[in-house]
């Protein structure tokens, strides 16, 4: 399995987002999360089941205390590998500050969070699902955030950005491949 250099650097400078910047409020300094899974490890292979030819269903997320201020929280999966740019697999959004995992299979609507629009163009989680024998790395993204965010479930990955911007308290990242 190759190491994925970026990972380091998704984890530790997660203010680029897919679209554009998402900031720390004035005069702060953005924290890291520590995001880690019982689903696979980090850098390692993502199993069959949270993907496209398995049940594609989500997997377990947990992430480490936030900092205090934090609100909520925002998950978003990405896929940095895509031919077209950044492709958005999952946003999943006002998740309870108190929050510290995410189940498998997580329906943020269970949890009195929401979900935005992935670029599949509907709600929820879509799975890796890269061009046949294409190793593609995706990172699950959790930001600490010092408020609430409105939207919906049209909400996209710009718009996504554009409401957290200069409300991240802190940002980590689990880097995952699959291939099939």
């Amino acid at each position: 399995m190759k190491t994925w250099p970026l990972a380091l650097g998704i984890a530790v400078a997660a203010c680029k987002a897919g679209g554009g910047e998402v900031l720390a409020p004035p005069g702060t300094t953005m924290e890291t999360l520590t995001v880690t899974s019982r689903s696979f490890p980090s850098d390692g292979e993502i199993p069959v089941d949270y993907t496209c030819d398995g049940a594609n269903r989500s997997p377990q997320l947990t992430w480490s205390a936030p900092p205090a201020g934090t609100q909520s929280f925002a998950v978003v999966m990405e896929d940095p590998d895509a031919a077209s740019g950044t492709f958005t697999h999952w946003i999943a959004y006002n998740i309870a500050a108190d929050s510290r995992a995410l189940p498998e299979a997580a329906d943020p609507s269970t949890m009195g969070a929401a979900s935005g629009l992935n670029d599949f163009k509907r709600p929820g989680y879509g799975g890796p699902c890269p061009p046949r024998l294409e190793l593609h790395h995706y990172a699950f993204r959790v930001f600490a955030l010092n408020t609430q965010l409105g939207g919906g479930p049209e909400l996209t990955r710009d718009a996504l950005d554009a409401a957290m911007s200069g409300h991240v308290l802190a940002a980590g990242a689990l880097v995952g491949a699959f291939s099939h």
